[in-house]
């Protein structure tokens, strides 16, 4: 295993190191640092890659498209396009040393907007992911009390229209499909983190069970009006208390993040084996396992189902957002990338798969005492997360017990994931700005601005229809349109415009020798070609547009193609200010990255020759690779 340390001086020319590390540093700057060691950079990888998403969204797309039967969509998609794109992001930012932004900017200057669309949906998710946790951490300090405030009906929030597990379960003759309680409603389209919430007008006169009046009245404060509202003081402490979290975790860079994730990354798996081992040792969760894993090979018919696996891979392999090209880029330039991406990707996916082990488990038993189907009790979203799940947890004996690490477990899964997108954020600005930002305690602030900006523009998010707008930002700010043609255009660029053969002399030149040819191909025909076909069914189906069912006039709509636009706006803008910077080497990478074989054609195909070597660029920084034992030398962990 190697170790890293910080750079501390500039490589000569020709060396290992290079890019902005090649230039003499000017006074007072800090060096650019390194992971500790490989450990740091797999645990912040796992951490930022392995999230909510793998405990409420993956089991039971799962279950809803075919049990067992969607296992075979969904690797074709991580094979074929979730490990490519996760690769090509990862090799990227090892190879230029450089965040999201400027990594582009070195690779081919026209496509610089490629990292300006990631840093803002990077944006859009530190404003509003972090909100979840704030939901979580609420939830958690309401685990600690005895009986749990959400099983009862006997709290000042429950309506008339509450009733216990003795009053709706008793009776299940009453309920059918076409009532409006999400709880027990499976929804079909794609977006999975609000098929629990929708409601109409109706919805608040129909009878509820205590936990879905816990989450309506007492947790979001909802009304029929779905009007923004007052701010809820407790939610928005609670957003606080997530992000002063948040900042401590990476206030000093991977000096922080890199022992941090050390437990944030770790302490998830161990409270998922602990309520696994407790899930199968339950009645009834022999039910719950067969309704998640049983295969069902009609449903691979539908376009969806293979729509529901890319969304699903595209998702929780965090691609096109710049975080992986920022994770990469504090590597050795000699770090085995390809071995640490493959195992990263078998982890992700074995992650989900177990999680709805442990999952469908403790809904089976919840099924079997409530003498429900399994299916009426499946959901996505917070459905599973802040009803189903705590359901299940009150019928447990020592219910407070399991609620508690039910939801620390929620809280780390999420943690890691959102102080990695911060990370990813500043890393990219700092990368932008480096003489300005690159200075003794200018870091701190610039996380600090990043945190409090984020806080103040997430508290329309904790208001009593704030829910809404949530919504919105999870629908169309990170949609799966936009990351599918970001996705579509990085592998373009990548394959066709810098050369899928330059870059694989990159890689070769970093850790030895060629990755499996399949990625060239996948990166120049294969990826884009099943991501487009992907997302033009998506924008043909038009199944998110569910969300205007109830949000309010025309507002949402205006919201929802600003999100969509303001990203992609990004990459036309750039090819724009690109051109009149320098027309002719628009598309000519940095003259200080390394290239091992300058004269090599950048692109062959069936042994012709596409796109011909640019020969050595001006400037000097690139020829020919000095010796491998040279470039693999190793320094004693410093630290950074």
């Amino acid at each position: 295993m190697g170790e890293y340390v910080a750079e501390d001086k500039p490589a000569p020319t020709g060396g290992v190191e290079h890019g902005a590390q090649a230039e003499a540093p000017q006074e007072g700057l800090q060096p650019r640092g390194k992971w500790a060691n490989k450990r740091e950079f797999l645990l912040s990888m796992a951490g930022e890659i392995i999230g909510l998403g793998n405990v409420w969204r993956f089991p039971y797309l799962c279950f809803k498209n075919g049990g067992g039967a969607f296992l075979i969509p969904y690797f074709v998609f991580l094979l074929f396009c979730g490990i490519p794109v996760f690769f090509l992001e990862t090799a990227l930012g090892q190879y230029t040393s450089e965040g999201g932004v400027t990594a582009w900017r070195k690779i081919c200057p026209m496509f610089e907007g490629i990292g300006i669309a990631s840093q803002v949906i990077v944006m859009y998710l530190n404003i509003y992911y972090i909100v979840v946790l704030a939901w979580v951490i609420f939830y958690l300090f309401n685990s600690f009390w005895s009986p749990l405030p959400w099983s009862t009906c006997d709290n000042s929030w429950n309506t008339e229209m509450c009733h216990d597990q003795s009053g709706i379960y008793a009776n299940p003759h009453m309920f059918n499909s076409e009532s409006n309680w999400s709880f027990l409603n499976n929804r079909t389209d794609s977006d999975y983190m609000f098929d629990s919430i929708e409601m109409n007008s109706t919805a608040i006169f129909e009878l509820r069970s205590p936990e879905e009046e816990f989450w309506f009245h007492r947790v979001l404060r909802m009304d029929d009006t779905m009007s923004l509202g007052e701010v809820n003081l407790d939610l928005a402490l609670c957003l606080l208390v997530a992000w002063v979290i948040c900042y401590f975790c990476i206030w000093k860079g991977i000096r922080s993040t890199g022992k941090v994730v050390y437990f944030t990354a770790t302490f998830p798996y161990l409270m998922l084996f602990i309520l696994f081992i407790r899930g199968i040792t339950l009645p009834g969760s022999a039910e719950g396992l067969k309704f998640y894993l049983m295969p069902d090979f009609t449903m691979l018919a539908n376009p969806r189902v293979w729509r529901d696996a890319g969304t699903q891979v595209f998702f929780s392999y965090a691609v096109c957002q710049g975080v992986l090209t920022a994770l990469g880029s504090y590597n050795k330039y000699n770090n085995n990338c390809y071995r640490d991406c493959v195992a990263l990707c078998c982890l992700n996916s074995a992650t989900s798969v177990f999680a709805g082990f442990t999952v469908f488990s403790v809904l089976g038993f919840m099924a079997h005492q409530l003498n429900l189907p399994v299916a009426e009790i499946a959901s996505s979203g917070p459905g599973l997360a802040f009803m189903a799940y705590p359901k299940a947890l009150t019928l447990l004996p020592g219910s407070s017990f399991w609620a508690v690490l039910f939801f620390l477990m929620l809280l780390f899964l999420g943690l890691d994931s959102q102080f990695v997108c911060v990370e990813s954020l500043a890393t990219a600005v700092t990368d932008m700005f480096p003489g300005f930002l690159r200075r003794p305690g200018r870091r701190e602030i610039l996380v600090l601005v990043i945190a409090v900006v984020c806080f103040l523009l997430g508290l329309p998010l904790v208001t009593q229809g704030g829910i809404v707008l949530f919504q919105l930002i999870d629908t169309y700010g990170a949609s799966g349109t936009t990351l599918l043609f970001l996705a579509c255009l990085e592998t373009v660029v990548i394959g066709w415009v810098y050369g899928a053969d330059r870059f694989y002399d990159n890689i070769e030149d970093m850790i030895g020798y060629r990755p499996n040819p399949v990625l060239k191909y996948c990166w120049m025909f294969i990826t884009p070609l099943i991501c487009g076909m992907t997302m033009m069914y998506d924008l043909e189906s038009g199944d998110s547009l569910t969300i205007y069912n109830y949000a309010p006039g025309s507002w949402a709509s205006a919201v929802a193609t600003l999100l969509i636009l303001t990203p992609l706006i990004c990459i036309p803008v750039y090819i724009v200010v690109s051109a009149c910077r320098d027309r002719r080497n628009m598309s000519t990478p940095s003259s200080d990255l390394r290239q091992a074989r300058p004269h090599k054609p950048v692109l062959t195909l069936c042994k012709r020759v596409i796109l011909k070597s640019q020969g050595k660029p001006a400037g000097g920084g690139t020829g020919e690779a000095g010796p491998r034992d040279e470039k693999i030398k190793m320094g004693e962990p410093t630290g950074v």
